[in-house]
């Protein structure tokens, strides 16, 4: 039983951006990250989509939500700012084969998290852009056991 966690592909820099920033779009190279990461997660036992509503984070599972043919639900517990709890009360809710997209201060803040709840490691740990966490457990019982993450697929 696994939930995958996506932090968003890129989408340019935010000094750069002009307005405002929870409307910030991916780049060509996230846009291709976004393809990427729907070709690597395309093959999983995928029960749905949440993200962050920040366009970034929207975007970065769109190819997936085509592929599979279902949408992408905004969460406001995945956008940028949110406390490990609401993450981890949106963990506890998720079914199994849930894909969640979010942003470069929540991942890292949850997953510390886990790892003071008994969570295994796998893997170092890996914060890029378009970056992938595979968030296993075996026993069905809500406990997140293992974590492993995958980097970011090449743009």
């Amino acid at each position: 039983m696994s939930i995958f966690v996506v932090r968003h592909a890129k989408a340019g820099s935010r000094q750069r951006w002009d307005g405002d920033d929870t409307v910030r779009p991916l780049t060509e190279d996230g846009w291709r990250q976004a393809e990427a990461l729907a070709a690597r997660l395309a093959g999983e036992a995928i029960s749905g989509l949440w993200s962050s509503p920040y366009v970034r984070c929207m975007q970065t599972l769109e190819p997936l939500g085509r592929t599979l043919g279902m949408p992408v639900v905004a969460e406001d517990r995945l956008r940028e700012g949110t406390r490990f709890e609401a993450v981890l009360a949106l963990l506890a809710e998720l079914p199994d084969g849930a894909v969640l997209c979010s942003h470069g201060d929540v991942i890292p803040e949850l997953l510390d998290a886990l790892v003071r709840r008994g969570t295994r490691l796998l893997t170092a740990p890996e914060w890029r852009k378009a970056s992938l966490w595979v968030l296993s457990s075996p026993g069905g019982d809500g406990h997140v056991a293992t974590a492993a993450a995958e980097p970011p697929p090449a743009p």
